[in-house]
């Protein structure tokens, strides 16, 4: 097997915020509705509860995030991710659901800085106001499709791995003094 590589590398961008691609992380994206054992099979493959309706949940690097009526994202280390899926299988034996490793096909960012808010406003129509710590948005950033949410000092965002170049364009110069965007 050979070892993961990030879509960019690690690239990074200073101005008024940070701008960084960080990973590889483990990703899996859990299709299951209305489930009893789904409770049980998120908290034993990764250690959270399910979460509410556009929230993510956290266990340490662990996160469960909300992405749709029937759909999660479980973020795990990216050497944990076969581990996981072989407990939601066993856990969910029997019930119809879908987990898959979507590991390899995200990239996922790093806006930080207290001014983080004002690279996705000029790119995402959110009211970031009204967005609470631990909310998930999954919208689009200038026109390709993200998710993203408020952690920390900052946000995290993930797109497609195909659009991590543009993406990464998008937010560097977003994040640029003076830019005009």
């Amino acid at each position: 097997m050979s070892d993961p590589v990030s879509a960019l590398g690690g690239a990074s961008f200073d101005g008024f915020a940070k701008v960084r691609e960080i990973g590889p992380l483990g990703m899996i994206t859990l299709r299951a509705k209305g489930l009893k054992g789904l409770a049980k099979a998120v908290k034993a493959a990764i250690g959270t509860k399910v979460p509410d309706t556009r929230r993510i949940e956290h266990a340490g690097d662990n996160a469960c995030a909300w992405m749709s009526p029937d759909e999660y994202l479980l973020i795990l280390p990216y050497a944990e991710v076969s581990k996981a899926l072989s407990v939601i299988a066993k856990t969910l034996q029997g019930d119809h659901h879908l987990a898959v490793d979507v590991s390899d096909a995200r990239a996922v960012f790093r806006i930080e800085g207290p001014d983080a808010h004002q690279v996705l406003r000029k790119l995402c129509p959110v009211d970031l106001d009204r967005m609470a710590p631990d909310e998930v948005r999954r919208t689009r950033a200038a026109q390709v499709a993200c998710a993203f949410w408020q952690q920390g000092g900052g946000y995290t965002l993930i797109s497609f791995r195909s659009v991590a170049g543009y993406v990464m364009g998008l937010l560097s110069h977003s994040a640029q003094v003076g830019s005009d965007l």
